[in-house]
């Protein structure tokens, strides 16, 4: 060490290093008390850079406008020329080299062998070009195959230690003991990377390194070697305390205690030495292994370790336990699809040992615990049962059960294979399509695990209510069944086809749908129907039918033929109407008579020609307005809300117009709330009740006749005014009285106000209960008598009559059944005392169950 050298802990420190004086290789040396170790070397160098020359430079002249070139003669440094790089053995460059911006450097990554050769560097510039060459020659520094270890031996032992290195030029090995180099002798053996020393003793141990060096670098290789000479001892190993076996198992009980050299062991059983048979078996390592065993096995076991230096006992104890059988095992099974299973798993063991019980499917466990769906294991400590409810058809495989003690695995197999309903037929195809057929194709799903039988085509079309099935040929399509021919289809309609296929279980879940595609266009063939008509105007011939649905038109272009004729004619008259959605119409001729009968029939067609005719309907052509208004209008008042309107009845002939019905118009004088009604009637009917009028409102009425071309003149208007509204007030202060079957009720008279019409008399309405008919009876005084088997509980109300309609309804009135009154002991109360009668029995009503 001098001024400028500081160890800072295992670092060197130089302080202003000197080009002359620290320039050289380094190498650090650890020591202990075990031994000293070398580092690899360390190569210290110096960089500089030259000074440019220092001569004086001859001076340019040049004239003014003229160029000149003043040469740069730079110290060595990188960037001037163009460069480029070739292998001078005419092999390309390989892919993975790297060039630096200006290309004057080269870099090859991962330098390999066949990177070796000569290499040129091309420089050039406007002035002339230069050339480098260099040769690479591939070595490698040593890299370890193969380390020694820290090694632990006894004494008397022999020590085999082997290094290798790989490296080019190969290396060579030199060995060193505590930094000190290795020197064969009689114990000690070198060659190249083996060290072999034999009988060791204690003054062999300390830290050994191996040194593998080419020319390039030296790497070392370190490992402790120690020596042991020690008494047994099981201090750090013992045997273990208790030892549990199965009856008919078989048990090792080692024994390894720490001794160098190492120790003879002998075993005993309780006071017995034990000795080697067909059951005890005494291993070379020390430890005892005994097969079969049986009850008789139990007890203590000593192991005893003898060397040189000393004796060592240690015990532990061997307990014998009843073996783990598995009584009823899961068997095979074959379920279908939604059925609820239990996989049985029951075993007898020993009653001390627990037993843990695993279920996998497939391989993988089932975690129970986490609640998986479907899965359920059912049954006490000793049954591991596994139920699986509603059981799919991904629940086929194979199901192990395995039961774990602390001594042994048991395990059983059943294979579950679950049949359901067929999967969706695949790919389903529309080979050919015409107007009414269609070719289809499809590839069966799984069947899963039950064969198809028979497969059902469905079809869809914008006119269906969903899928519906359809024929076929062949038109049973068995289970080997791929393609059919699908007839009965529409022309010029939308369709698209799905599979179904069905096997033993059931129906399977469709295909997916084919191709939306559109049969060919033909003739119509469907004729219209319900053809009628009649009514328009004056010389007019108005036809009806019930036009053709999209589905059945057939093709493009549809549209009615209408042909026509008077009754008694021969000769047709023929339009066409163009629209798919007409349903009407209007053949007009200032020729035709009112009421004239005609022959008429309604065709279809489109691009494909004409269609079907439907049959003969007779239709009368349009006729004029009744001419003639009714007579003898008259209206009276029923009520406050009602009023009738009668007439005479018009006898009519060609001239004056055939009459269907009457209108009857009503309305009001109310300037602020106009209104007006009209009412129709058919036939002869000469009179009209109109109900829900306003109460004590004039009214007026007009009737006229009506016929298909419209409606007549009115007759005169007549009026009237409507009752004055009934009552609203209720009956109230109600009392009954109830001797045997007959009912006392009385009530007070109802006064009305001044916009009220005048009482007249009362309703009485009663019943057994909500259900049943009501009955009326109907009395001008405020009381009546009923004379009624009370077998069951009564409802009673009542409500005034007047002019104006029936009034208000009392509040309605529980009577309940003479039993239920016998037996809470109502009195017979005199007809003086009747309304005080009513309020005690209602009081004992409301607050019984409350009491109870």
């Amino acid at each position: 060490m001098s001024y400028h050298y500081r160890l800072d802990e295992g670092n060197l420190a130089i302080s202003s290093p000197r080009t002359d004086q620290d320039i050289g290789m380094y190498q650090c040396l650890a020591t202990n008390t075990l031994g000293t170790i070398l580092s690899q070397k360390a190569k210290l160098q110096f960089a500089y850079i030259e000074d440019f020359e220092t001569k004086t430079r001859s001076t340019v002249s040049v004239r003014e406008g003229q160029g000149v070139v003043l040469l740069c003669g730079p110290p060595p440094h990188f960037g001037v020329p163009d460069i480029s790089w070739r292998r001078l053995d005419g092999n390309p460059l390989p892919g993975k080299i790297k060039y630096s911006k200006s290309q004057a450097i080269l870099e090859i990554p991962n330098f390999q062998q066949e990177d070796e050769g000569f290499y040129e560097c091309i420089a050039g510039n406007l002035r002339g070009r230069n050339l480098a060459k260099g040769q690479l020659i591939f070595y490698a520094p040593p890299e370890w195959e193969q380390k020694i270890q820290n090694t632990y031996l006894s004494i008397y032992d022999s020590l085999f230690w082997e290094c290798k290195a790989s490296g080019k030029p190969n290396p060579w090995y030199t060995w060193l003991k505590n930094g000190e180099r290795l020197t064969p002798e009689e114990r000690i053996q070198i060659e190249n990377g083996t060290l072999v020393i034999t009988m060791l003793n204690v003054s062999d141990s300390g830290v050994y390194q191996c040194a593998a060096e080419n020319k390039y670098q030296i790497i070392y290789a370190n490992a402790e070697l120690r020596v042991l000479a020690s008494a047994p001892d099981f201090s750090k190993n013992p045997l273990k305390k208790t030892s549990v076996v199965q009856v008919g198992g078989d048990i090792t009980i080692e024994c390894k205690p720490t001794a160098f050299p190492r120790a003879a062991i002998s075993w005993k059983r309780g006071m017995e030495s034990l000795r080697q048979s067909k059951r005890v078996f005494l291993s070379e390592d020390g430890s005892l292994k005994i097969y079969n065993v049986t009850r008789s096995d139990a007890g203590s076991y000593t192991c005893t370790a003898t060397n040189q230096f000393g004796i060592a006992k240690n015990t532990g104890s061997l307990v014998v336990k009843e073996r783990t059988v598995i009584t009823i095992p899961p068997s095979k099974m074959d379920v279908t699809v939604g059925e609820s299973i239990v996989l049985p798993c029951q075993v007898s063991h020993d009653p001390s040992i627990e037993v843990i019980f695993i279920w996998s499917f497939n391989g993988d466990v089932i975690d129970l615990k986490k609640g998986v769906a479907h899965f359920e294991r059912i049954g006490g400590e000793s049954v591991g049962d596994l139920m699986i409810r509603n059981i799919q058809l991904n629940h086929s495989g194979k199901y192990l059960c395995t039961v774990k003690t602390t001594l042994e695995s048991l395990s059983a197999v059943a294979d579950i294979i679950v049949r359901g309903p067929p999967g969706p037929p695949e790919d389903v195809r529309v080979e050919h399509i015409s107007s009414t057929t269609s070719q289809l194709s499809w590839r069966p799903g799984s069947d899963n695990n039950s064969p198809i039988q028979i497969f059902t085509v469905q079809a869809r079309t914008p006119f269906s209510v969903g899928w519906q099935a359809v024929s076929t040929v062949p038109e049973i399509l068995n289970g080997k069944t791929y393609n059919a021919t699908v007839v009965g289809l529409s022309p010029w309609v939308e369709y698209e086809f799905r599979v179904v296929a069905g096997n033993s279980i059931g129906i399977g879940e469709p295909s997916k749908a084919s191709e939306l595609l559109r049969t060919k266009a033909s003739v119509p063939v469907v004729a219209p129907t319900n053809i009628n008509g009649g009514g328009g105007s004056r010389s007019e011939l108005v036809i009806t039918w019930e036009s053709i649905p999209e589905e059945l038109q057939n093709g493009e272009e549809f549209g009615y033929i209408i042909m026509l004729r008077p009754v008694g004619s021969t000769t047709w008259t023929k339009e066409r109407v163009p629209s798919v959605e007409s349903s009407r119409f209007v053949y007009r001729n200032e020729s035709i008579t009112p009421l004239s009968p005609f022959e008429v029939k309604v065709g279809v067609y489109n691009n494909e020609g004409e269609g079907s005719l439907s049959t003969v309907s007779i239709v009368y052509s349009g006729e004029d307005e009744p001419q003639l208004a009714p007579r003898g209008t008259s209206v009276q008042s029923f009520s406050a809300s009602e009023m009738e309107v009668s007439w005479n009845a018009i006898a009519w002939n060609r001239n004056t117009g055939r009459v269907l019905g009457y209108e009857v118009l009503y309305w009001t004088d109310d300037s602020k709330e106009s209104m007006i009604g009209k009412i129709r009637v058919s036939g002869n009917v000469t009179t009209k009740n109109i109900t829900g009028l306003k109460a004590n409102t004039i009214y007026f009425a007009s009737v006229r006749a009506y016929n298909t071309a419209g409606a007549g003149p009115s007759s005169p208007p007549v009026n009237v005014t409507t009752k004055k509204s009934p009552p609203s007030q209720p009956p109230a202060n109600i009392a009954w009285k109830l001797t045997n079957s007959k009912l006392c009720l009385n009530w007070e008279h109802v006064k009305t106000m001044e916009n009220e019409s005048e009482v007249l008399g009362y309703k009485i309405l009663y019943r057994q209960n909500r259900q049943s008919k009501t009955h009326i009876l109907e009395t001008n005084n405020t009381s009546a008598e009923l004379l009624v088997p009370f077998e069951e509980d009564y409802l009673i109300e009542i409500r005034t009559v007047s002019d104006g309609g029936d009034g208000s309804s009392s509040e309605e009135i529980r009577i309940p059944k003479m039993s239920n009154l016998s037996s809470r002991g109502v009195p017979v109360l005199e007809p003086s005392v009747c309304f005080l009668s009513i309020v005690i029995i209602f009081y004992c009503f409301a607050i019984q169950p409350l009491v109870r």
